[in-house]
């Protein structure tokens, strides 16, 4: 039986709609893609197709306004070049460039069908959006972990091809396995890493394995069991548990983890920690969807 985790408050109202260019390569692709948009030099088909709708938002950048068309076309699904087109009244070129152009950013997809999706980008940008609220939870289940078994707990949260401790707790004396809250360690070792990266995408799945002490047949037991664990894995005597956190969207946006020496946590330590590591990744995912329900 799970030991009893202790609620806390709910949290504030956590609300996110983000939206961001880094650099010039999608505000530059359609400076010279101007489409009359009404008036005599424009065919009375084309200038119904692109005149504004009522509750369009017009920046007063168009080739930002065609962007947010593209993805705002879809949030209702998986998209054909043809069917964008469609739904954004786009040119087909420019509707191309600028779906090429966000897939580049990781804004945009493809599935096994060649069709666009949302892509991985904005999950991270969610994620650095609610770790505010996710730290507000946090301290309070870190200390709990480190109270009930007596190691270390951490919070990693994927940044590029990295993982980084955005909060820890550690015991203040004996034997540890110390990780300081800043700290950058790889995604190719380590439980943590493995929760990471188990719910990717399969482009993202297939590259982060190549270089992986773990292989896609472990990645599918974690998913399948919802913890991982390793052993003398990211570092020779060390050992550790790890969970997933997820937003309101279910995607895994952080994990949870507590790790220790091989001597105090044995050889297989899923078998006596993973529940409470599981409910503890539990817990503030449930915290999260509270909060972003406001609730």
């Amino acid at each position: 039986m799970c030991p009893r985790i202790p609620h806390n408050e709910i949290f504030p109202d956590l609300l996110f709609h983000y939206v961001r260019c880094h650099n010039h390569s999608i505000m530059t692709l359609a400076e010279n893609d101007i489409t009359p948009q009404s008036g005599e030099f424009a065919p009375a088909n084309q200038a119904a197709a692109t005149a504004p709708k009522d509750n369009e938002i017009h920046s007063g950048v168009g080739v930002l306004d065609k962007t947010v068309k593209i993805l705002d076309a879809l949030e209702s699904g998986p998209s054909t070049l043809g069917q964008l087109v469609s739904a954004t009244g786009l040119a087909r070129p420019t509707a191309h460039r600028l779906a090429i152009a966000l897939e580049r950013h990781r804004f945009v997809l493809r599935d096994q069908h060649g069709r666009f999706v949302l892509g991985s980008r904005f999950a991270e940008l969610a994620a650095a959006a609610g770790e505010d609220r996710l730290l507000t939870a946090a301290g309070p289940i870190l200390q709990t972990l480190l109270d009930r078994t007596g190691e270390s707990a951490q919070i990693y949260r994927r940044q590029g091809d990295q993982r980084v401790c955005i909060a820890a707790v550690e015991r203040a004396s004996g034997l540890r396995d110390s990780i300081p809250v800043g700290a950058m360690l790889s995604m190719e070792a380590g439980s943590a890493a493995q929760i990471l990266l188990a719910w990717e995408d399969a482009d993202r799945l297939h590259q982060g394995l190549r270089h992986a002490k773990f292989n896609a047949a472990k990645l599918a037991q974690v998913r399948k069991r919802g913890w991982s664990e390793s052993v003398n894995e990211r570092e020779e005597g060390v050992a550790s548990i790890s969970a997933p956190i997820r937003n309101a969207s279910g995607q895994v946006i952080a994990a949870i983890s507590i790790s220790g020496p091989i001597g105090r946590m044995g050889t297989t330590p899923g078998r006596r920690y993973a529940p409470l590591v599981m409910a503890a990744g539990r817990y503030l995912t449930d915290a999260l969807i509270k909060a972003s329900a406001g609730r």
